[in-house]
């Protein structure tokens, strides 16, 4: 007789205790211990049926409240996420099996709790290991039944937007890929009399414009057209995701809204005004995304009359904006925690800083306010002055309105001046000394939020002072923005303190040198202000301090100024403890006084030397026993120090010796080199690197195991985490090399072969790598041209692009110095890319060293002797510019 299949049923008992747990566990009462309950849960979840009663309790336990059933769906979600794979295939059925019924409950709570269920479990086996699923999707999108409709919608929704890709692959079994079954239902729901579903469906479909699957684009008028549909739903919720479709489409694939272009600009003009702000928000996106798609400008300008009044309405504060309470704390008030923004700090990179370095916003809550000021920022510098006379008079008509009420249209005003003063300069600057004079005032505004935004918006402008402090007038008025600036530094509001230390930052870097007379007044207001800032302030002056070491450097160096300045950061210093994140921003800080002063830190470097060493060495024990370390890892920690030791090699050179030699940094350092996180590996080569530069003895002992570590960056998979690793690991080869000379041959061969491919595919990294990987692959066949010479072919054209990149200095010369030795040794490898040859020794402004300038001219005659008659022709192919250099080497 044939089995008939069991299926499973559970215990009363267990049922019974399950939901008294789940029960408790939701329950509002502080009485109940709820670490025991999550114990008790835990302990069950060892139990192989356990899901199987939490799916019961969802689906069937109807005697249950709607908030335990709910509890159950959720704690099964959590479960699957890591369970499901090692589940028996007949509790996974079971728990499919329960939920395809429960799609179209009358609970909308249940629906989508059994939504989000089935999409955890397609992640983690795409729709070919559930057969059932997709049929009855369509069963219940196509049933006219709203809950059906809409618990299958939001099933559907969810695997969108979780992992879209699966309904765009072929499924065994079906004649089409899902997404052409589900996509023409999508756009049917569009014209849904029920918001739900339109919403549902309109999110669906937006998933798909990054992938853009062929079904997609194949339906693109269809869709555009149910957009248009939408384009004035009463929810606005749905014109949200209008909006927001529009913006995609114009950043993945701008051609597609082309033939409806002026229709969507003057839609989204419309909705930049609309009564939701939430649909504003995504409508202003729209023109920094056209903008950036480089879509014809002239079809944008006929609507900067409309556009740019919208914009400024909209720069003006909310007034549920949160920056209005914040505005509101004095100094005096103490720092939350969750005040102190996550912060982030950059490892160190050798070579031309061509990386993405965007201020880290994502912690500030992006808003309509940000976006339109966002928006005029870049408009301004797509269309320049032209802008001017549609922006300028509602500027000075804000700027000039009265009283206490009108103060956030005086502000937002400001802060379009700012907005502007980039794209705008040659318009603007006629008038920049009434613009200063006009703005110096309201550094002083009764209200904080003026004072902050006019902090900015003169650091916007301070580039363009500086040009104008050459005559009297214009350092007059330098003068008075600086003297501005560290006048705000000292306000009694933590918003207004915040923006003039940002501000003045900006403006440092800008000023350099011009800083150097007003030295000692800086240093006065920058420890005025370390002494009195909150812990959220005290980073932005750590980083003020920073970065007028940078810009001043060995100016600093005078007793008068490290009196002020060096007192209350060693204090500082040795307040803090080795595991407290309050030492990055210093040790930043320090890190660039070091360099500033050189050997004038010396006084300062020997606890600063041991204070490194003991945060890796705590740290490093930290990564393998936080207990007995007293710490929890963080390997912060590490590149922070790993950074000030390169900082100090830098400022003390051969000095770091007395420091060093002692030390076990050397055995650290190869640990850092060999660490799994990509910047501790960068800055252990930064270190790497300034090591040989200084003290090259010192790495000796570890020479080989240094190069082999380092040589094996270059050929690792070289994404954007690994190419700064790689960039620097080649800088710190070619450092050691020039040093240590014949003793790097073991590894010459690997090196530049690894060199040669990342020359060849240039395109794929960035210019900093590329020019280190020339810098490094001419010193090593400067040293040992015998080995590199006779694969000179594979590399020569694209390492003669590099080199003609490269700026005049040391380096380029130690490169060229390569380039000849192996031309001397190989001179036919070197013939089929002779032009390119000839355009790097064209790059040269002038070469300094007389031995490098012999050795050029020596090349290019020899070439000229060797090729006899076709040494003219060569020439021939050379540009005017490119011959007339050459002309110096008489050839």
């Amino acid at each position: 007789m044939a089995a008939t299949a069991v299926v499973w049923q559970p215990r009363d008992d267990g049922l019974a205790e399950i939901c008294s747990l789940l029960e408790q566990q939701i329950s509002p009462s502080s009485v109940v211990d709820k670490s025991q309950i999550w114990k008790q849960l835990q302990h069950f979840s060892q139990f192989p049926d356990f899901n199987n009663y939490l799916v019961f309790i969802l689906v069937r336990a109807e005697g249950k409240s709607v908030e335990v059933r709910q509890a159950a769906g959720l704690l099964l979600k959590n479960n699957l996420r890591g369970a499901y794979p090692s589940m028996t295939q007949e509790n996974q059925k079971y728990i499919k099996s329960e939920l395809l019924p429960c799609l179209g409950a009358a609970d909308r709570n249940i629906r989508t709790t059994v939504g989000t269920i089935i999409s955890v479990i397609v992640n983690i086996e795409g729709v070919s290991g559930w057969h059932e699923l997709l049929p009855a999707l369509v069963t219940c999108l196509d049933s006219n039944d709203l809950n059906h409709m809409d618990g299958a919608m939001d099933a559907l929704s969810k695997i969108c937007e979780d992992i879209p890709h699966v309904l765009d692959t072929e499924v065994p079994g079906l004649t089409e890929r899902p997404i052409n079954i589900f996509l023409p239902r999508l756009f049917q729901f569009f014209q849904s009399p029920h918001a739900s579903l339109r919403k549902l469906a309109l999110g669906s479909v937006n998933q798909y414009i990054i992938i853009m699957p062929a079904a997609l684009y194949n339906s693109m008028d269809k869709y555009l057209q149910g957009l248009f549909v939408l384009a004035n739903d009463p929810v606005a919720e749905v014109r949200k995701l209008v909006c927001a479709a529009f913006v995609h489409l114009t950043e993945v694939l701008p051609s597609s809204i082309e033939p409806y272009l002026r229709n969507v600009m003057e839609y989204m003009l419309q909705v930049n005004n609309d009564p939701d702000e939430e649909v504003c928000l995504e409508a202003c996106e729209f023109w920094s995304a056209y903008c950036d798609a480089q879509l014809p400008p002239e079809n944008l300008k006929e609507f900067l009359p409309g556009l740019i009044p919208v914009l400024l309405a909209n720069m003006a504060y909310a007034d549920d904006d949160e920056s209005l309470l914040d505005a509101e704390e004095d100094e005096s008030q103490p720092d939350r925690d969750q005040d102190l923004k996550p912060r982030f700090h950059t490892s160190r990179l050798h070579g031309s800083e061509d990386f993405d370095d965007d201020d880290d916003d994502s912690f500030n809550v992006w808003n309509l306010r940000k976006c339109s000021a966002a928006a005029i920022d870049i408009l301004s510098n797509v269309f320049g002055d032209e802008i001017l006379p549609a922006i300028m008079p509602l500027i000075q008509t804000n700027l000039s309105a009265s009283g206490d009420d009108a103060w956030k249209q005086r502000e937002a005003a400001v802060l379009a001046l700012g907005a502007i003063s980039e794209g705008c300069m040659n318009g603007l600057y006629p008038h920049l000394s009434e613009i200063v004079a006009f703005l110096l005032p309201l550094l002083d505004d009764k209200f904080p939020l003026i004072r902050s935004i006019s902090c900015w918006t003169l650091s916007r402008f301070g580039k363009y002072l500086i040009q104008e402090s050459g005559n009297p007038k214009g350092y007059e008025q330098f003068e008075k923005v600086l003297m501005g600036l560290l006048r705000r530094l000292l306000d009694t509001n933590k918003r207004v303190q915040e923006a003039a230390c940002s501000a003045f930052a900006t403006v440092e870097e800008d000023a350099a040198e011009e800083l150097v007379p007003h030295l000692g007044v800086i240093l006065q207001h920058l420890m005025c202000a370390f002494g009195k800032y909150q812990r959220r302030n005290l980073r932005i002056v750590y980083d003020a301090i920073g970065t007028l070491a940078d810009s001043v450097r060995g100016e600093l160096n005078k007793p008068a100024y490290l009196e002020i300045l060096m007192p209350p950061l060693v204090a500082k210093w040795q307040q803090l403890s080795n595991s407290d994140k309050d030492l990055f921003p210093l040790l930043e800080c320090f890190t660039s006084i070091s360099q500033a002063l050189g050997v004038g830190f010396a006084p300062f470097a020997q606890p600063v030397f041991q204070r490194c060493m003991d945060i890796i060495q705590l740290q490093q024990l930290a990564k393998v026993d936080p207990s007995s370390a007293g710490a929890q890892y963080d390997r912060e920690f590490i590149v922070c120090s790993l950074d000030l030791l390169s900082g100090l090699a830098e400022g003390l050179g051969s000095g770091i010796e007395s420091l060093v030699s002692q030390s076990n940094l050397r055995d650290l350092l190869l640990n850092c080199c060999i660490d799994e996180a990509p910047d501790v590996r960068q800055s252990a080569f930064a270190l790497m690197g300034d090591l040989a530069r200084v003290f090259p003895v010192y790495l000796q002992p570890r020479l080989l195991d240094f190069l082999e570590i380092a040589s094996q960056q270059l050929s690792a998979n070289l994404n954007r985490e690994n190419l700064s690793v790689a960039n620097n690991a080649c800088w710190a080869i070619g450092e050691l090399a020039v040093k240590v000379r014949q003793e790097v041959s073991p590894i010459v061969a690997k090196v530049v072969s690894s060199l040669g491919l990342i020359l060849q595919h240039g395109e794929g990294v960035n210019k900093a790598l590329v020019e280190n990987s020339a810098i490094t692959l001419g010193r090593l066949a400067w040293i040992r041209p015998d080995l590199v010479a006779p694969h000179m072919e594979h590399f020569m054209k694209p390492w003669c692009m590099a080199l003609s990149m490269v700026r005049d200095d040391i380096e380029k010369e130690d490169a060229f110095r390569g380039l000849c030795a192996v031309v001397k040794v190989n001179p036919s490898g070197g013939v089929s890319s002779l032009v390119f040859i000839c355009q790097a020794i064209a790059s040269w402004h002038e070469i300094r060293s007389e031995d490098v300038q012999n050795e050029v001219s020596q090349v290019l005659n020899g070439y000229k002797h060797m090729l006899g008659n076709s040494w003219a022709e060569c020439l021939s192919a050379l540009d005017p510019p490119v011959k007339e250099r050459l002309a110096r080497y008489q050839v």
